[in-house]
């Protein structure tokens, strides 16, 4: 129960603290609505208005992962800058049940992008909400954002050691939301790529989403989604652990 309270209450801390950024707030409200604009149009031009409300739900993954890995980048830099990172990697916690927290906020911050991307293209290109399983879709959705904030708490090792951590997020976002298959098809892009889509969360994650909303078969992409973000969260934690403890036998937390 101790560790049940540490997570939900560090998540609503970060996810406050998130919401008092000017900038993050900014790239919440304008990206997801220019990511589904750009999808919804894509789509029309070529000639798939049957997937209209499928471009909406993979624009709306794509701010979800954009939140997560801009966001906790972002909240490891913003704890170095403000000097509390040494004071979260020195509590008598794990460094994971420090950490998470952050990643997970990002995410649960993310749920606005799809929800934003759906009322978008509800009200202004008139996308029917017509779901094939709503409720798959809403425990996909959950699924999928626990999924992603447990992937960026993998990723949280490399930017603690990194001084700029947007360095990697820059890197790593269009990238991945094009591997999984968010808006393009993977069966389109090279063969080279299924190895790589198949060991992401984010492409299990969207396929869930876009099996509920077009009516196929959900729990297995959820099931594999939840593994695979279970796997990373296991690896999550000894990568942080092998971070701390490097960082403190070199004294480098605040630089490196």
């Amino acid at each position: 129960m101790n560790v049940l309270r540490l997570l939900v209450v560090g998540t609503l801390l970060h996810a406050k603290q998130i919401s008092r950024s000017p900038f993050e707030v900014a790239i919440a409200l304008v990206v997801p609505v220019v990511q589904a604009t750009l999808a919804v149009h894509l789509f029309r031009a070529g000639g798939e208005q049957h997937r209209l409300l499928e471009a909406a739900v993979g624009a709306g993954v794509m701010g979800v992962w954009s939140s997560v890995l801009f966001g906790s980048g972002g909240a490891i830099q913003n704890q170095r800058w403000q000097g509390t990172l040494e004071m979260i990697m020195l509590a008598p916690r794990r460094p994971v049940l420090v950490i998470l927290p952050i990643t997970i906020a990002t995410g649960v911050t993310g749920i606005y992008a799809l929800l934003a991307t759906l009322l978008w293209g509800r009200f202004l290109y008139g996308i029917r909400l017509d779901f094939a399983h709503p409720a798959a879709f809403v425990v996909a959705a959950v699924v999928c954002v626990i999924a992603l904030g447990m992937f960026g708490l993998l990723l949280a090792a490399t930017f603690v050691l990194m001084r700029n951590a947007n360095a990697l997020a820059n890197t790593l976002e269009y990238p991945v939301w094009l591997v999984s298959g968010m808006l393009v098809p993977i069966t389109v892009l090279p063969s080279w790529t299924g190895p790589l889509a198949a060991v992401l969360p984010t492409t299990w994650g969207a396929r869930a989403l876009r099996e509920a909303t077009s009516g196929g078969p959900v729990w297995p992409s959820l099931t594999i989604c939840l593994g695979i973000s279970l796997l990373c969260l296991a690896l999550g934690g000894f990568a942080l652990t092998y971070v701390e403890r490097r960082a403190r036998a070199a004294a480098t937390l605040a630089l490196a």
